[in-house]
């Protein structure tokens, strides 16, 4: 598949990119040789492949959840700005 330079044209104006005759020729044969190896890519016989998301078998790493004991509220309190009820007091972000 080839592309012209009224397509690198249609491609450029569509990403509202500013292109100059130059850049017009490299990027259509740039695009042609892109589209050119798609086209050997969908050739190659992939019926014994398993799809793949990554290359590498990833599995997620665990710890193990041991509850402890968190700090007393008072002594959390005292670097608090400001504080109202037991509770840290903040600004009202939603108007």
């Amino acid at each position: 598949m080839s592309i012209t330079i009224n397509e690198t044209e249609k491609i450029a104006r569509l990403a509202r990119l500013e292109i100059n005759e130059d850049e017009k020729e490299i990027f259509t044969k740039q695009l042609t040789d892109i589209l050119k190896y798609i086209e050997k890519l969908n050739n190659l016989n992939t019926d014994n492949i398993t799809p793949t998301a990554h290359i590498l078998p990833i599995t997620n790493v665990y710890r193990e959840d041991n509850p402890e004991s968190s700090l007393p509220q008072e002594k959390v309190l005292v670097l608090a700005p400001e504080k109202e009820k037991g509770c840290f007091k903040v600004p009202k972000v939603i108007e």
